[in-house]
């Protein structure tokens, strides 16, 4: 978790690991998340639902979005919502970070 009232750079908060993915909780409330992800290249999440609405945003790098079967390929500084309740998954095309906000209502 990041401090309150800290200066931090975004990018710098996570890195690249061969192989695998990292990720690093920023902000954890009964609100919402904010977590920053480092993906490998071809690393990926496989698809799954989550109850609430997420923000991605996309930090460096490619990645291929599917959101109900539906693909999307977005870049660094593209951000795309992952509706609540729907299947989506998470594929590196190059080695890639993220920032996902997720709002709990």
């Amino acid at each position: 978790m990041i401090k309150n009232a800290e200066v931090n750079n975004l990018f710098n908060l996570v890195d690249y690991q061969d192989g695998t993915i990292v990720s690093k909780t920023l902000i954890d409330k009964k609100a919402g998340t904010i977590t920053i992800f480092a993906f490998d290249q071809n690393q990926g999440l496989s698809e799954h639902t989550a109850p609430y609405d997420a923000l991605l945003i996309v930090l460096d790098g490619e990645v291929k979005i599917t959101i109900s079967g539906k693909p999307f390929k977005l870049k660094k500084d593209e951000i795309i919502v992952m509706p609540a309740n729907k299947p989506h998954a998470v594929n590196a095309l190059s080695k890639m970070k993220m920032l996902l906000v997720m709002i709990h209502s």
